[in-house]
C-alpha cells in the first residue's frame, strides 16, 4: 500500500509502534525492572540458582523473602500513579540500604519485592533481617507534599528445609506471604518451627523497644579495685531491665535478642549517655572514680557514625573524654580490617581508655596486641573461676599478667568470688580486680556510698541485690 493511500489512523498506529520500539529497553536492561533498576524475574531466577549451588557446596542456608506492600491501590487512587511510582522507587531505596552487598533485591511485580539472603549460617539470622525491614518503614515517606506510611507483609522460605530449587523456594515464600496477610502478621515463615522461634524473638524485640521508650532500663555499677591499695579506680556500668510484671531481668536473657535484631545499637547508645551522665554527677559531688567503664557491642562500634555519637554524648553531658573507658571484646579489637585499628587509634588520641574484655577466650594475635597498646586487659572469668584449683587456668592467667606487664598494660581480673582467687592474683602481680567478693553490681545510690568510702576491704563481702 502506498503511503499516500494510508488512512490517518493507520499512520498513527505505525508511528506509535515505531515509538514503542525505539523506547523499548535495550538488551542490556532486559533483566532489570524499568522503574527501580532492580533485577526482574529473569535475573532473580539466575541469581537464586547460583546461590543454591554455592550454598550446597558450603553447607549454608539461603533465605527467600517475598514482600508485598499493603494498600498500594488505595495510595494510587488517592494520590495518583505518579506518586505511587515514586513510592515504589523510595521503597526500593530503603530496602537497598538495609541489605548486604552480596544479597539480592528484586522487583517481580507492581507492589512486590523479593530478597535473597545468601550465606546464612543460622536460619534464625533471617528473623533479624525481617524485623529490620518491618521497622525500616516506621517513618513515613514525604512524597509530592504527602506524608505516606506503608506496611509490608513478608513470607519467608529457607534452603534447604523449604525447598531445593528456585521454583519451590519462591512458591513457598509466596505461600508464607499470603499466610502473613491472612493472619495480619508482619512476617511468616513457611516452616511452623521457624514461626515459633520468630514469634518468641518478635515478642521480646517489641518488649525491648517498648522498654527503651518507657525508660525501663537502669544501670548498676560494679567497682574495679586496685589490688595493692583497695582503692576504687573505676566503675563498670552494667545494664539491667526492670520488666513490668517480671521484675529485674539479667542481660543474659535479653542481650542475645538485642544483638540479633540490631536493637543493641540504640540500647548501647542509651547506656553510653546514662553512664556518662552519672559519672558527671559523681564528678560534681567530688567522689568520681578515675574511670567509668562502658561496654560497647561489635555492632555499635562498627557504626559509621559511632565517633560522632560519642562526641555528641560528651558534649551533652559535659564529661571529659579522659575519664571514659570503652570495653570491647577481644574479637572486635583484633579484627584486622584496617578500619577497626583506625578507630581505636583515633579514640586513644582523644584520650579515651580502651579495655579488652573477656581476654583469653578469643584468637587474638600477640603481634596485634603489641601493635595496638590497649590500656587494660580483663582476664575472662572462665579462667578466674578455677585459678586456685586448676593449674592450666592458673598458668594462662599468669601468662596474660606477665605478657601485659612487658607491654605496660594494666590487667584486671573479673568474677572474683573467693579470697583464694584474690590471693593468687595478688601474688601473680595482677593490677586490679572486680567481683562479688568486693561488691555485687549495685544501683547508683549504693554505688555513690561505695565511692564515698573510697576503698573496699577484701574481707567485706557486699550483699547488695544483683
Amino acid at each position: 500500500m502506498n503511503d499516500k493511500n494510508k488512512t490517518k489512523e493507520q499512520l498513527i498506529k505505525e508511528l506509535t509502534a515505531m515509538r514503542r520500539k525505539l523506547a523499548a529497553p535495550k538488551a542490556a536492561n532486559v533483566e532489570h525492572d524499568a522503574l527501580t533498576g532492580l533485577p526482574n524475574n529473569l535475573l532473580l531466577y539466575d541469581r537464586l540458582a547460583q546461590e543454591l549451588l554455592q550454598a550446597s557446596r558450603k553447607k549454608t542456608n539461603v533465605a527467600v523473602l517475598f514482600l508485598i506492600q499493603k494498600d498500594i491501590k488505595l495510595i494510587n487512587d488517592n494520590y495518583g500513579h505518579t506518586t505511587g511510582n515514586k513510592l515504589i522507587q523510595a521503597t526500593a531505596e530503603r530496602l537497598r540500604e538495609c541489605l548486604r552487598k552480596n544479597d539480592t533485591l528484586a522487583r517481580p511485580g507492581r507492589n512486590e519485592f523479593i530478597i535473597l539472603l545468601s550465606d546464612i549460617r543460622k536460619a534464625e539470622d533471617t528473623i533479624a533481617v525481617a524485623d529490620k525491614i518491618i521497622h525500616l518503614f516506621d517513618s513515613p515517606f514525604q512524597l509530592d507534599g504527602h506524608e505516606i506510611f506503608i506496611e509490608h507483609r513478608i513470607g519467608i522460605s529457607l534452603f534447604p528445609g523449604d525447598g531445593s530449587d528456585a521454583d519451590s523456594l519462591l512458591k513457598n515464600a509466596y505461600a508464607a506471604m499470603h499466610h502473613a496477610r491472612e493472619k495480619d502478621s508482619y512476617y511468616m515463615f513457611f516452616s511452623e518451627a521457624m514461626n515459633s522461634k520468630a514469634l518468641q524473638l518478635f515478642t521480646m524485640a517489641n518488649d525491648l523497644r517498648s522498654a527503651l521508650k518507657k525508660n525501663e532500663f537502669i544501670l548498676h555499677y560494679q567497682p574495679q579495685v586496685d589490688l595493692k591499695s583497695g582503692r576504687i579506680t573505676g566503675m563498670e556500668a552494667l545494664l539491667r531491665w526492670q520488666r513490668p510484671g517480671v521484675g529485674m531481668v539479667s542481660p543474659a536473657e535479653f542481650i542475645p535478642t538485642a544483638e540479633t535484631t540490631g536493637l543493641i545499637v540504640p540500647i548501647g547508645d542509651w547506656v553510653m549517655e546514662s553512664a556518662c551522665a552519672q559519672q558527671k554527677k559523681w564528678q560534681e559531688a567530688g567522689i568520681a572514680p578515675a574511670l567509668i567503664a562502658v561496654n560497647v557491642s561489635a555492632k555499635q562500634f562498627r557504626q559509621k557514625n559511632m565517633m560522632q555519637k560519642l562526641l555528641d554524648v560528651i558534649h551533652k553531658t559535659g564529661l571529659e573524654l579522659n575519664v571514659l573507658e570503652l570495653e570491647l571484646t577481644e574479637s572486635v579489637i583484633f579484627e584486622d580490617d584496617g578500619i577497626t585499628m583506625e578507630m581505636l587509634i583515633a579514640l586513644k588520641k582523644l584520650g579515651v581508655d580502651i579495655s579488652i574484655d573477656d581476654f583469653g577466650t578469643g584468637y587474638s594475635s600477640m603481634s596485634m596486641l603489641k601493635k595496638f597498646q590497649a590500656n587494660k586487659l580483663k582476664i575472662d572469668r572462665s579462667f578466674v573461676r578455677s585459678i586456685s584449683v586448676n593449674p592450666v587456668d592458673a598458668a594462662i592467667a599468669k601468662l596474660i599478667i606477665d605478657f601485659s606487664r612487658v607491654l605496660a598494660i594494666n590487667v584486671i581480673a573479673e568474677g572474683i568470688e573467693t579470697v583464694e582467687q584474690l590471693e593468687f592474683l595478688r601474688s601473680a602481680g595482677c593490677n586490679g580486680v572486680q567481683g562479688y567478693l568486693l561488691s555485687r553490681p549495685v544501683a547508683a545510690p549504693e554505688a555513690t556510698l561505695l565511692l564515698k568510702e573510697r576503698t573496699l576491704s577484701v574481707a567485706t563481702r557486699r550483699e547488695a541485690s544483683p
